[in-house]
């Protein structure tokens, strides 16, 4: 139990690289070498398993926490019928719920990490 505790906060880090190599392998199957940009937003995630920063952790927290909350606010504009949709769109944000509310609970994560917890 005490080494799940000891290695739960690289867990959001590990996701989020997850995330960005998945990422990679898709674009790059279809567009080839102007993927590898892509590679390049996993750097301050690699950085904090590497040498953790509680800075970095904080900023990288609140940078996410932002942008899944918007994507919230567009689920959330969804259910009310704010604005009207393609089926397609629908579509694709079903798919995308479960990235979206992933990526909000990792944000939160990092956020208590930076906070609670000393590197």
């Amino acid at each position: 139990m005490e080494t799940i505790h000891k290695y739960s906060k690289f867990v959001p880090y590990l996701y989020f690289l997850a995330v960005i190599a998945y990422w990679f392998t898709n674009v790059n199957k279809s567009e080839g070498i102007t993927a590898y940009p892509i590679l390049l937003f996993g750097t301050p995630f690699l950085w904090q398993l590497i040498k953790p920063n509680k800075k970095l952790n904080f900023t990288l927290g609140i940078t996410f926490v932002c942008l899944s909350s918007y994507l919230i606010l567009a689920y959330l504009s969804d259910i009310f019928h704010i604005i009207e949709l393609s089926s397609r769109t629908k579509h694709f944000m079903v798919f995308g719920g479960v990235f979206v509310v992933a990526n909000f609970i990792m944000a939160l994560w990092m956020i208590r990490n930076s906070l609670n917890r000393s590197f």
